[in-house]
């Protein structure tokens, strides 16, 4: 909805550009007027606020198309025009977009405390990237009140894959940004999956000599073909013959990136059963988490006549007791 006072204000004269200029030639005319007279480059002068104040009403019409449509309309029905918003008779157009900034509806120069917020469209990337604001969780920003600091540049976001044991143990890495430029980056060890990392001061430079931004960094870990996470714990399943599960066994156990350790197999270990060796599992600032060996009976898919012969003998002495039971026992309650 058009502003009642749009017919009276020629806001290309106020950006000193002509009626047919580009969006890009417009952005950099803006840009340009309010460097020169945004508020906090000059301190307690009025005029200049006014300035501002109108360079920015100007901008935030023109760079909508929509609203420079309309005002282009306004402004070509002749002298005598005139138009009101919807809503009890207040005031659209800039007063809808900038209502917020200003602390007040209206443009004009009633309200002396201002503070940016985000406003739609291409105004709010150009004020972003120029005094703050934008979508990476910039703050607020006081206009004129020296409260006002120098733009942080903007954050950047990366991806990257990593090794399993590099995420379990950590690592020092070098990747390489868009423009090509090698960075080294450290891996924590225990990052998970998914896991974010900032990568302080590596992202966009400040336009104006602030801090830079960060890149946050996306971490893929692959998969592991023996071993896999479970919070701190690491999990493997570990085959066991099935005299060492009926007789008992002391077998050996993977590590991740180092020796084997031995486990003790009691007798009568059934498949499923957890054998737990302390301190081996994934180490990180939260604690350490142990390696958890998970017993799978492994069943002999071939066998000769003669053992054939003998397990036919064995099932004839075993004892005569269903394992399955307790199973159906309990599917009955």
């Amino acid at each position: 909805m058009a502003s009642q006072d749009w017919f009276d204000k020629d806001f290309y004269k106020v950006l000193g550009v002509s009626k047919d200029i580009s969006e890009a030639e417009l952005k950099k005319a803006y840009r340009k007027l309010a460097r020169q007279y945004h508020p906090d480059s000059n301190q307690g002068d009025a005029k200049a606020e006014a300035r501002f104040k109108e360079i920015s009403e100007a901008y935030s019409v023109l760079s909508d198309a929509e609203q420079r449509k309309e005002y282009d309309q306004i402004r070509a029905m002749g002298s005598g025009a005139r138009f009101t918003a919807g809503g009890g008779g207040q005031g659209g157009g800039f007063e809808d977009v900038f209502g917020g900034m200003f602390g007040q509806g209206g443009g004009g120069a009633r309200g002396q405390s201002y503070s940016y917020q985000q406003a739609p469209g291409g105004f709010d990337d150009i004020l972003g990237g120029m005094f703050g604001g934008g979508g990476f969780g910039s703050q607020r920003a006081g206009f004129g009140n020296g409260a006002y600091g120098p733009t942080r540049g903007r954050d950047v976001t990366a991806r990257t894959t990593i090794d399993f044991i590099t995420a379990v143990k950590g690592d020092t890495i070098k990747l390489q940004t868009a423009d090509g430029k090698p960075i080294t980056v450290k891996i924590p060890a225990g990052v998970a999956d998914q896991q974010k990392i900032k990568l302080r001061g590596k992202g966009e430079p400040s336009p104006d000599g602030g801090e830079p931004g960060d890149i946050v960094l996306t971490v893929s870990v692959r998969k592991h073909p023996v071993f896999e996470r479970d919070g701190l714990n690491l999990r493997v399943n570990v085959p066991v013959t099935f005299v060492e599960a009926t007789l008992g066994a002391t077998i050996e156990v993977p590590t991740l990136g180092g020796p084997p350790v031995k486990l003790k197999v009691a007798a009568g270990t059934p498949s499923g059963r957890v054998l737990r060796v302390k301190g081996r599992g994934v180490e990180s600032p939260k604690g350490k988490g142990d390696l958890l060996a998970v017993v799978q009976v492994a069943v002999p898919s071939h066998l000769t006549a003669e053992q054939r012969e003998a397990l036919e003998q064995f099932h004839q002495v075993e004892p005569q007791e269903n394992p399955r039971a307790e199973l159906l026992a309990k599917a009955r309650e």
